[in-house]
């Protein structure tokens, strides 16, 4: 059992939980989150697509869009060659089919390591609403792709794009079941303004946030 599991198991001894009643809490927290009505909150409506886009610019990413996901390699390798930054990068292994030796990107198909200058990721899903990427963590979807190298692009489905946090949790639920170790929200590059409210893009992550949205998907 590991740290996390062990920590758990404990919160459910404090609870009263076990195997016998899991199943009825369970189906009360479903009960109890599908009959909650949402508070006020901003309409969005119109192209989600248009809307995501706009929002992620605004948060510093820069955003490219293709067709096809078997065309993503290639506007990654254009989208390198226009920043100067170097073709090799660490990739999402679920991306790892795509052609990327064709368009010249030579990926290794793992977690990021701090030597790492360019990750490439997918994405759960995005939120039109705030200009978003949602990622979520596992073996095929390492965290640290995201998180350590200087650039990050990302490949979001438009068909993926809700209109707002709330749907994003929902679709987690509906699609997962169970919260995967890392839930990550990434709007646009990291920054902070700490000294004299100045922004400092990079403080904790990535300086650049690069976006190829596919269409077709």
């Amino acid at each position: 059992m590991g740290s996390r599991d062990d920590i758990l198991a404990r919160v459910r001894s404090r609870l009263g939980r076990s195997d016998a009643n899991a199943a009825p809490a369970a189906a009360a927290i479903d009960a109890w989150l599908a009959a909650r009505s949402q508070g006020p909150r901003p309409a969005v409506s119109g192209d989600l697509v248009a809307r995501f886009r706009a929002w992620s610019e605004k948060q510093s990413s820069t955003v490219a869009t293709v067709a096809t996901l078997t065309e993503a390699p290639a506007a990654v390798a254009r989208y390198l060659a226009a920043m100067q930054l170097s073709v090799q990068a660490v990739c999402w292994p679920q991306l790892g089919a795509l052609p990327w030796r064709e368009a010249g990107v030579d990926v290794a198909l793992r977690g990021a390591v701090d030597a790492d200058l360019v990750g490439i990721t997918g994405s759960f899903c995005a939120v039109a609403e705030t200009g978003s990427i949602v990622l979520l963590s596992g073996p095929e979807t390492p965290a640290s792709v995201s998180l350590l190298p200087e650039t990050h692009i990302a490949v979001v489905a438009a068909s993926r794009i809700v209109p707002g946090m709330e749907e994003a949790w929902a679709l987690i639920r509906a699609e997962r079941g169970q919260l995967p170790r890392a839930v990550n929200f990434v709007s646009g590059p990291s920054r902070t303004g700490d000294i004299e409210q100045t922004i400092v893009l990079g403080a904790h992550g990535p300086y650049r946030v690069h976006i190829v949205i596919v269409t077709n998907e």
